[in-house]
C-alpha cells in the first residue's frame, strides 16, 4: 500500500495517486471475496466484492448487500479500514505510515502529497498532513464517545463497534451504516427522532466535508476571519447557504406531516446527507420529484477540496456562480472579497462541470435503458456514484452487471476527480504555447 515505494522514473503525482487508489480498491476486493468475510462463509462474487470496495474507497456508501447482515465481522473492518484510507486519501496514509517509520519524506513525494490534498504549496505539507491524521483521528473518537451510550443501550457491548464504525463512516462521508441488524437497508430511519444521533453524524459530515484546508485555518486563526484564507470563505460560505437553504425548502415542502421536533431533524439532515455521506432518516423514496431533484444537484455539488467529500466541489460552484455575476456586471474578471480569480481557475471549473454533468447524464441515461427502469430514478443513482454520496432509491442491489461496472467507474472518477484523470492521462503531453489566429463567436 506505500504509494511511495512506486518506481519513481516517469510517474506523474496524479498517476501515483490513480495507481494507489486502485491498489487498495484491488486488495479490498481480494479481501472481500474470501470467505471469512462474509457471515455465511461463501466467496462473494468478484464483481459484487469490487463494487463494496470501490464504494468503501470512495467513499460513497452505495451497497448491494446489507452490510451489517451480509458481511461478517472482519468483513465489517475490512468496510471500515477501507472507508478510513479513502476517506483520509490513499496518499495521506501512506505518509502516515513513512512518518511514523522515521523515513524521510522526498520533494516528489511531498509534491504528491499536495496533490492528494488540495493543498496551496509544498512548504509545511508535512506539518499539515500531520495535523490531518491527529484531527481525523480525535473528530472520530470524539464522535463514537458521543454515540456510545446510545447504541449501547440499544445493542448492548456491541454498541461500542456501532459508535465506531459509524463515526469513521460519518466523518469520512461514506454513509456505509449497521443498522440493518433491525431493518436490511434502512441506514438511521430508526433514529429520525433521536437528536443526539443525528446531531453527531450531521457535526461530523459537515466537519469532514468542509476540507482539512480551512480546519487549518480555523485552527491559526480562530475567529479572525479576515485573516482566512480566500479559499476557505468561499467554503464557508457556500456550504452554510447550502445547508441552509434546502433545509428551509425541505420542511416547508417536504415533511409537513411529521410532528415539529423531527420535522425540524429531517429537514436539517435531507440537507446535510447529500454533501457527500449517504446516510438517510427517512424514505427517500416518498420524496417528491422536485425534492429528488434538489437532492441530485447537491450530490453533484458535494463537499469542498481537500476533504474527505467528493463531488465537483463547493468552489467549482461558488467561481463559476462568479463568473456569470461578473459578466452579468460587464467586469473583466471574477472576484471574491477583494481578490481576482485567475481566469485558469475558471477554465478548470468549467471543465469540471462538463465533466461531471456528462458522466452523470450518460451514467444515468445507460442505466435507465439497460434496466429500463424511469430516467429520473437512474439519474439519481448516477449522481449518488459520481457525487461518492450513497444515498439510493433502492435500484442498487437488483442492477445487472452492466450498470453495475457503470456506478464502479463512477464512484471511481467522483472520487479521484476528473481533472486528475486527466491530468494522468495526458501527463506526457507538451504544454501548447502555439496561438491560432482569433475570430469571434456569438454565444447565448
Amino acid at each position: 500500500m506505500d504509494v511511495f515505494l512506486l518506481p519513481k522514473k516517469k510517474l506523474t503525482s496524479f498517476q501515483i495517486i490513480i495507481l494507489g487508489f486502485l491498489g487498495v480498491i484491488l486488495l479490498g476486493t481480494i479481501l472481500l471475496m474470501l470467505p471469512l468475510s462474509s457471515k455465511d462463509g461463501c466467496v462473494t462474487p468478484f464483481l459484487d466484492a469490487l463494487f463494496t470496495s470501490t464504494s468503501a474507497v470512495c467513499v460513497t456508501g452505495l451497497v448491494l448487500h446489507d452490510t451489517a447482515t451480509y458481511w461478517s465481522m472482519f468483513g465489517q473492518l475490512v468496510i471500515m479500514i477501507l472507508i478510513q484510507i479513502g476517506g483520509m486519501g490513499v496518499i495521506t496514509v501512506a505518509a502516515a505510515f513513512a512518518l511514523i517509520s522515521g523515513r524521510k519524506i522526498s520533494l516528489m513525494q511531498r509534491s504528491t502529497m499536495q496533490e492528494a490534498i488540495s493543498a496551496p504549496k509544498v512548504g509545511g505539507i508535512v506539518r499539515l498532513t500531520s495535523f490531518i491524521i491527529k484531527t481525523t483521528l480525535l473528530i472520530e473518537l470524539a464522535g463514537a464517545a458521543v454515540m456510545t451510550p446510545i447504541f449501547c443501550r440499544d445493542f448492548g457491548v456491541k454498541g461500542l463497534w456501532m459508535a465506531l464504525f459509524h463515526s469513521i463512516s460519518a466523518f469520512c462521508n461514506a454513509g456505509f451504516d449497521l443498522m440493518g441488524a433491525r431493518a436490511s437497508f434502512s441506514s438511521l430511519t430508526g433514529y429520525a427522532e433521536e437528536p443526539v444521533i443525528n446531531l453527531t453524524i450531521m457535526l461530523l459530515i459537515i466537519i469532514g466535508g468542509i476540507g482539512f484546508l480551512t480546519w487549518d485555518d480555523i485552527r491559526s486563526n480562530r475567529l479572525h476571519l479576515h485573516q482566512y484564507r480566500m479559499q476557505s470563505k468561499i467554503i464557508l460560505c457556500t456550504t452554510a447557504l447550502l445547508l441552509a437553504a434546502p433545509a428551509v425548502y425541505f420542511f416547508f415542502f417536504e415533511f409537513g406531516s411529521l410532528e415539529p421536533e423531527k420535522r425540524i431533524l429531517a429537514s436539517l439532515f435531507q440537507s446535510v446527507t447529500p454533501r457527500t455521506a449517504g446516510f438517510n432518516t427517512v424514505d427517500l423514496a416518498s420524496l417528491s420529484e422536485a425534492g429528488q431533484c434538489i437532492t441530485i444537484v447537491l450530490m453533484l455539488i458535494g463537499g469542498s477540496p481537500g476533504s474527505t467529500a467528493g463531488g465537483m466541489k463547493t468552489t467549482t460552484v461558488a467561481v463559476l456562480f462568479a463568473t456569470a455575476i461578473s459578466t452579468f456586471r460587464r467586469q473583466e474578471s471574477a472576484h471574491f472579497f477583494g481578490r481576482r480569480i485567475d481566469d485558469d481557475v475558471v477554465k478548470n471549473a468549467a471543465t469540471i462541470l462538463v465533466m461531471y454533468l456528462a458522466l452523470f447524464f450518460f451514467g444515468g441515461l445507460t442505466i435507465s435503458i439497460a434496466e429500463k427502469l424511469p430516467m429520473l430514478t437512474c439519474l439519481f443513482e448516477a449522481a449518488s456514484a459520481v457525487g461518492t454520496v450513497g444515498l439510493s432509491l433502492g435500484i442498487t442491489p437488483g442492477l445487472g452487471i452492466v450498470s453495475k461496472i457503470i456506478l464502479i467507474t463512477l464512484m471511481f472518477c467522483g472520487r479521484v476527480g476528473g481533472l486528475t484523470l486527466i491530468f494522468a492521462a495526458l501527463s506526457g503531453t507538451q504544454k501548447n504555447v502555439s496561438k491560432f489566429p482569433r475570430e469571434k463567436i456569438t454565444v447565448g
